[in-house]
Formats: C-alpha cells, structure tokens, sequence
C-alpha cells in the first residue's frame, strides 16, 4: 500500500510539446481558454495542457487513472526537465520551453536525473505489494529504463498495449474508465513488443500453384 492507502500509482508518459497544437497553445495570440491559462503567472494544470497538446492518447490516459486511482494523489505525470508531477502541477509558458529543449532520451541528463531522482523517491513511498501502472510506451526504454531499476519490480503495464498504437491505447483506456471495467496489468518480463509472423511459416502454408 502506499502512504495513500492505494495500491497502485499510475504514472502517465507525457504529450508531444511540438508540433501544430504546441504553436497553438503557445501562441500569443491564442485566445481559448487552456492557451489563455499557460500565459497566466500561474500558468494551466499539466494533465489539461497534455490532454489538449495529445487529444485522444492523453486524454484516455488520464480518465483512465482518475477511474482507478485511489486519488489525485496516486496519478503521476512525466515531465521531461522536471521528473513525475502530479496531473495539478501547473504549467507556464518557461516550463514549457525546459520540456521543448529536454530530450525524452537517457543520454539527456536533464531528462535523466529528475526522472530516477523521483522514481527512487516514489519507491521509498509504496508499501509492500504496491504497483506502478506505465500508462505510456513500452515497446522503448526511454521510460522503462529509468523507472524500473528504481521500482524493483514494481513495474507493470497494461497487458493490452503490446502491439497497439497510440490511438488505440488511447480509445481503450477511455472505453475501461466509461465502463469501470479495469484492464489486466502484465510485469516487465512478458513480451512488450508484437511478434512478427515468420516468413519461412508464412510461406509453407502458401499451396503450390
């Protein structure tokens, strides 16, 4: 259990801050409410700026956790420069230039460090038996690699996602928050990747002309 009472965290990978929605939010000139919000002194909820900057991955991603978390305080976000934040921690327009210049990449140090710095910290946090949910991508190692050393063994994705794309995780995970309907989770030693087809197999079921 962690010091919340709940018996899993959720930790939920971040959305692209480039790109054609990132111009719009960042725009001066934008007069909808969430680009009104990040140029504010207090800037906007990290969980609204992803949810608009990733539509449909992000927002699956984040109803998914508010459904299953035991609360606010089970759901963490990364975010690249500054580690895993929780989904009200507000977004300015200078915080998000320090994501656009961190490359979500080991080889980055000011991606690296805040990242293991708090996932060590989280460890220290969870009580026996207690899971973190990688609501994100694990076909790579850019979070796996730097999150699961520190979990040690903790760390578990939704079973589900092996061989699906963005949107498809993202349409899953709204259908399971609308349903209630939690999905299975599998531990890191499963397969994460898709298996190609063999083509020698593929071929020797192929009749003779």
């Amino acid at each position: 259990m962690t010091e919340n009472g709940a018996s899993r965290v959720f930790l939920l990978s971040p959305a692209s801050t480039s790109g054609v929605r990132a111009a719009q939010i960042s725009s001066p000139a934008a007069g909808f409410d969430c680009a009104r919000e990040l140029r504010s002194p207090e800037g906007i909820p990290v969980a609204d700026a992803f949810a608009f900057l990733s539509s449909l991955y992000f927002r699956g991603k984040i109803a998914y956790a508010r459904r299953f978390a035991a609360s606010e305080d089970a759901i963490r976000v990364i975010a690249p420069g500054f580690g895993l934040v929780a989904p009200s921690w507000r977004l300015t327009l200078e915080r998000l230039e320090v994501m656009k210049r961190t490359r979500v990449d080991l080889a980055d140090p000011a991606y690296l460090a805040p990242m293991a710095e708090h996932a060590a910290a989280l460890h220290d946090e969870l009580g026996d038996g207690a899971q973190v949910v990688l609501l994100g991508s694990i076909a790579t190692g850019k979070y796996v690699d730097v999150l699961a050393p520190a979990l040690a063994g903790r760390l578990v994705f939704p079973r589900v996602f092996v061989g699906a794309g963005d949107m498809q995780r993202g349409s899953l995970m709204l259908r399971a928050a609308r349903s209630g309907e939690e999905l299975a989770y599998a531990p890191l030693d499963e397969p994460r990747h898709r298996r190609r087809a063999d083509p020698g197999a593929a071929k020797s079921l192929t009749p003779p002309p």
